[in-house]
């Protein structure tokens, strides 16, 4: 199993960045899918991004498009999540969640269930 730690958390006006990154140990990265997802006190777990094992395809929650982008770096075993234009809905603690064994390489998971290894998440707080 993939050992996942999330860092780039903080506190954040409305408006401003914040660069999460989400370091991964053990097995390759190569042949993994992975994605974002956040939860806030008192709310389900979310779908935020996920991104196919190939790379080549991402997609994101209606709620972030636009200002949010997702990249990886499988030398590295880097998983990145860019937040821009910040909103205080947007306080949660983020986490990135990687699944192994994927038949299609080009498909992107949107639910918890779909993932194999989690990290143990970073605050983000956006105030206003």
């Amino acid at each position: 199993q993939v050992q996942l730690v999330e860092s780039g958390g903080g506190l954040v006006q409305a408006g401003g960045s914040l660069r999460l990154s989400c370091a991964g140990s053990g097995r390759t990265f190569r042949n993994v899918a992975m994605g974002w997802f956040r939860q806030a006190p008192g709310k389900e777990r979310e779908f935020v991004a996920a991104m196919s094992q190939s790379g080549d395809n991402t997609i994101y929650a209606e709620s972030v498009k636009g200002r949010f982008t997702m990249s990886r770096d499988n030398a590295k075993k880097m998983i990145y999540l860019q937040m821009n234009s910040l909103k205080p809905e947007d306080t949660a603690v983020y986490y990135c969640a990687v699944r192994e064994g994927t038949y299609y390489i080009y498909a992107m998971y949107t639910k918890n269930y779909e993932y194999d290894s989690w990290g143990q998440g970073t605050q983000v707080t956006v105030s206003s």
